[in-house]
C-alpha cells in the first residue's frame, strides 16, 4: 500500500526522521531507503540499535511517528500513478484484491476510503500486531488465506526490497515497482517482473506470469 497505491513514504520518511532528530540521528538516503518496509517499531528498533540508544525511548519513538504519518497520511497523500488503474484492471478481469501491508489497520481502511477502493477489496491484513513483519511472509499468507487462495496462485504488486522478499517467500509471484531514484538497482533481479509504473501492467504481461 505505501509507496505503491499511496505516495506517503515522503510522509512515513518525515516522520521518522522527525523522531530520530531528537536523538540527534541524521540517515543518509541510502539509510532510510534500506529499512523501507520495515514496521514503525521494528524501523526504531534497528535504528537505535545501530546508533546505541536506549531502547527504553522505543515505545515512545514509535507512538509519535505513527500519530505523525496516521494525522498526515490521511489528509495529504496522492494516490501513485496507476493506484485506481492496476485495482480496476484485476476487478474487471474477476481476481479477488487483497491489501497486505506493514501499516496499522486504522491507516490501511483510512487509505482504502481515501482512494474510493473499499468495495474492491476483499482482505486487507495488517502486520501491525503480528510476531514478524516484513521480510517475513507472515502478513501476506494471512492475507491469501482471507481471500480463500493458495499463495502460491497469488500475485503480489511491491515496491520495497522488504515486501518483494517477504512476497517471495510466501511463494507469490510478485511484481517490483520501485521508487524512481532505485530502479536500476540489481537486487530488484529477484522479482519476477520489474515496472517503472503500475500503468504499465497489462494482459500481455500477466499472461507471462
Amino acid at each position: 500500500m505505501d509507496g505503491l497505491l499511496i505516495d506517503s513514504e515522503p510522509l512515513w520518511e518525515a516522520a521518522g526522521k522527525e523522531t530520530l532528530a531528537r536523538f540527534n540521528i541524521s540517515l543518509s538516503p541510502a539509510q532510510y531507503h534500506s529499512s523501507t518496509g520495515l514496521r514503525s517499531r521494528e524501523w526504531i528498533e534497528h535504528w537505535f540499535a545501530h546508533f546505541g540508544i536506549s531502547g527504553d525511548h522505543a515505545a515512545q519513538a514509535e507512538a509519535d511517528i505513527l500519530t505523525f504519518a496516521l494525522r498526515n497520511i490521511t489528509q495529504s497523500a496522492q494516490p501513485m500513478p496507476g493506484a485506481l488503474y492496476i485495482i480496476e484492471f484485476f476487478r474487471n478481469r474477476n481476481f479477488k484484491i487483497g491489501i497486505a501491508s506493514s501499516s496499522p489497520m486504522a491507516l490501511i481502511d483510512s487509505i482504502a476510503d481515501k482512494l474510493g477502493i473499499r468495495d474492491s477489496i476483499a482482505a486487507k491484513a495488517s502486520a501491525e500486531h503480528l510476531a514478524n513483519g516484513k521480510p517475513h511472509p507472515q502478513v501476506y499468507l494471512d492475507c491469501a488465506r482471507l481471500l480463500d487462495s493458495n499463495p502460491s496462485q497469488c500475485l503480489c504488486f511491491e515496491d520495497s526490497f522488504n515486501g518483494m522478499i517477504a512476497a517471495i517467500a510466501a511463494r507469490m509471484k510478485c511484481v517490483v515497482v520501485p521508487a524512481r531514484n532505485h530502479q536500476q538497482e540489481p537486487r530488484w533481479g529477484a522479482a519476477d517482473l520489474r515496472l517503472s509504473s503500475l500503468l504499465n501492467f497489462n494482459d500481455l504481461l500477466l499472461q507471462t506470469l
